[in-house]
């Protein structure tokens, strides 16, 4: 029978060999908020693009998106794809859809290549309550997951990599620290849930999720309650 301190050594042990390349690299790790349009970097890109390719992976499928700089037309989010000057992969408006590991494939020659991965977790905040309930006195919860790859182990991913799901005012300043907010943390699913009553001076009242590590601020998703039949804005 392995014993919890085992476990947990095993634990972290898959998180290392995920976390380092079969070149010996260290993988990259991005991070991203819905709506967001960011670049994929391919740090071994040689000068033409005709030489990379791009793989997908979610799951325990993989998807090949551009081969040698050509774009594969049989994948659905074709026209969210695109290659940047510097081979890197671009994605148009970010889902939680596109987490997941991203190889980047650099042929020196036709028998020989080196890859390196880039995974892409996307942070997404939600209310439990419809806009019709967003009002004074009512109990109000936001929640906030990190969807990320489902080969990483999410508790290893914050316990032994040090990233945090923290709740911040409009001011950075930490709600855990305010008794008015209830927040919870499941770390082996990657949630944060911020829980308050609502007070009338809390109309248009801004709070953020982050992802950090350390001081660095990796990304945010920032929600904004409005009252008397206003639009809740991110």
């Amino acid at each position: 029978m392995v014993n919890k301190s085992n476990k947990d050594l095993l634990g972290l042990i898959f998180l290392c060999s995920l976390l380092k390349g079969a070149s010996g690299q260290t993988d990259l790790h991005v991070f991203s908020r819905d709506g967001e349009n960011i670049s994929l970097p391919c740090n071994n890109a040689l000068n033409v693009c005709t030489s990379t390719s791009w793989i997908y992976s979610k799951s325990s499928k993989s998807v090949t998106l551009f081969e040698k700089g050509i774009k594969n037309n049989d994948i659905k989010r074709r026209e969210r794809l695109s290659l940047g000057s510097d081979c890197s992969l671009n994605i148009y408006k970010v889902t939680t859809e596109d987490r997941g590991g991203y190889t980047c494939r650099q042929f020196v020659n036709t028998k020989k290549h080196t890859d390196i991965n880039v995974y892409l977790h996307v942070l997404h905040v939600s209310p439990s309550s419809t806009q019709t309930e967003i009002r004074p006195g009512r109990s109000f919860t936001l929640s906030c997951q990190l969807y990320i790859h489902s080969r990483y182990p999410c508790n290893n991913l914050f316990t032994s990599v040090g990233f945090e799901l923290v709740w911040v005012n409009k001011a950075g300043v930490n709600l855990r620290s305010d008794s008015r907010y209830q927040i919870s943390s499941s770390p082996h699913h990657c949630i944060s849930t911020l829980t308050t009553t609502l007070l009338h001076e809390d109309d248009n009242t801004e709070w953020t999720c982050q992802v950090t590590k350390g001081n660095k601020v990796e990304t945010s998703v920032r929600y904004t309650v409005t009252y008397s039949g206003k639009k809740t804005t991110f």
